[in-house]
């Protein structure tokens, strides 16, 4: 009785792990995407600053106001953006590969533990 109670407490406690890991997954899915639509959209930047002649008018808006900027000093900070960006992705990529390795590892734990908790009540009810 005392060791299928703790059987069940344990399967509550890595339900409860599964769970959070499928929040952290969810959570990085979203970050990721946002940072996606980001890269995309300095992309398209960096694109339309190449298409520029060099002595070209570039502004930067700041709050509400439009700041002129130099337009190698403008490519250099879209290229570094990029490159931020980029590397979040990938780390975002390391992340989620290890979440999902946990998430794999504690879902065959619990799955362990419910066919404990079922022989443990199938030799209950034969006894």
């Amino acid at each position: 009785m005392a060791a299928l109670r703790d059987l069940q407490q344990q399967l509550e406690s890595q339900a409860s792990v599964v769970n959070k890991i499928q929040k952290d997954i969810s959570k990085n899915h979203q970050v990721r995407r946002q940072y996606t639509i980001q890269h995309g959209e300095n992309e398209m930047v960096q694109k339309e600053l190449e298409l520029l002649d060099e002595d070209a008018n570039v502004y930067k808006l700041i709050g509400p106001v439009l700041v002129k900027q130099d337009l190698v000093e403008a490519k250099a900070n879209v290229n570094k953006r990029i490159e931020y960006i980029t590397a979040e992705l990938r780390r975002l990529d390391g992340s989620l590969k290890s979440l999902e390795e946990q998430q794999n590892s504690k879902r065959e734990a619990v799955m362990k533990l419910q066919q404990r908790i079922q022989a443990a009540q199938a030799g209950k009810a034969s006894s």
